[in-house]
């Protein structure tokens, strides 16, 4: 054999092995995590996430491959398309913006949602039951959520008359329902506040009035969320109660708040994503109902607002800010 021909042969064996040694490789299954906030604020729940996986025998960067993502809503868009595209087996999307985007990428790929409120009356699955499609995932409110809102916050403001529901435009349908069948026996007029940006947000809340006899209500929306030291500021200074779907909003000054324990759902979702990865299909795996609240009462804000927090209200909190 002539020795060029000889070198050639050599040469393809040696660019062919590599190639078939990789084909025998097994590819670990890949889970992109998106997250519509900060890196700092998003911290705990990666922690949360990354804290189920060992129970459930993976071991992140060796049987599985999590890749965590968060921007804030502005920017959010670009890292839902560049998560997509590199393919991974299951996305957990964390709140609303989140998977709207998604949605729009991708409705192949399955989805594991966290942090959705009404994803039934939204469209987003076609029951709870059996949500149909490629996604399922964890509700975070229940639609009787909105009366228990009321009730709290009438308790706190006897004297309210009026409360103000800020939400982006068709939003959580079924709790706005909820909260107008609620108002009307508490002698509480409901106005829907739909808002579609900040500067519209402080138009709006702005001119509502009406101090103390007029209530604010916050649905759960991290757009609404990435606005909240404004919320909380105008409240404030317009004497307004108002009550807050997490704990953050109560953490900045908000006189309360009284939502789900979104790491204990983030947690909750790997079993999920588990159980896809295995084979299971997102269309036969019901939506799950929220199974942990946190009431959490400012009692600064409520003393600046000369607003006097019932005993039996305080022996219900989670937790209580002097």
């Amino acid at each position: 054999m002539k020795r060029r021909n000889f070198m050639a042969m050599l040469t393809g064996v040696a660019v062919a092995a590599p190639s078939f040694l990789r084909g025998q490789e097994k590819r670990i299954p890949r889970v992109a995590v998106i997250f519509a906030i900060s890196a700092a604020e998003g911290e705990g729940l990666v922690k949360a996430f990354e804290s189920a996986w060992p129970a459930l025998g993976w071991i992140n960067g060796k049987t599985i491959q999590i890749d965590f993502r968060r921007a804030p809503p502005a920017l959010l868009l670009a890292e839902v398309i560049d998560a997509v595209a590199s393919a991974p087996d299951v996305i957990l999307a964390s709140g609303l913006p989140v998977l709207l985007a998604v949605r729009r990428a991708t409705q192949t790929i399955p989805i594991v949602f966290v942090g959705i409120s009404d994803p039934e009356g939204q469209g987003f699955v076609a029951s709870l039951a059996r949500p149909g499609g490629n996604m399922t995932g964890f509700a975070n409110f229940e639609p009787s959520i909105g009366g228990k809102w009321l009730q709290t916050l009438k308790e706190v403001a006897p004297d309210l008359n009026r409360v103000a529901v800020l939400r982006f435009p068709g939003t959580q349908p079924t709790i706005m329902r909820d909260i107008e069948a609620n108002a009307p026996p508490l002698g509480i007029q409901c106005v829907d506040c739909a808002i579609r940006d900040e500067d519209e947000l402080t138009t709006v809340l702005g001119g509502i009035g009406g101090g103390l006899s007029t209530g604010i209500i916050v649905m759960p929306d991290p757009r609404l969320a990435s606005f909240s030291a404004t919320i909380v500021d105008l409240a404030a200074r317009q004497r307004h109660p108002a009550i807050y779907p997490i704990r953050a909003f109560a953490d900045k000054g908000g006189l309360m708040s009284y939502g789900v324990d979104l790491p204990d759902e983030v947690r909750r979702s790997a079993s999920y994503v588990d159980r896809i990865l295995k084979g299971a299909k997102p269309a036969d795996l019901p939506v799950q109902a929220p199974t942990r609240f946190e009431l959490v009462i400012n009692l600064k804000t409520a003393e600046a607002l000369n607003l006097a927090v019932p005993v039996t209200l305080l022996t219900r909190a989670d937790d209580v800010i002097d």
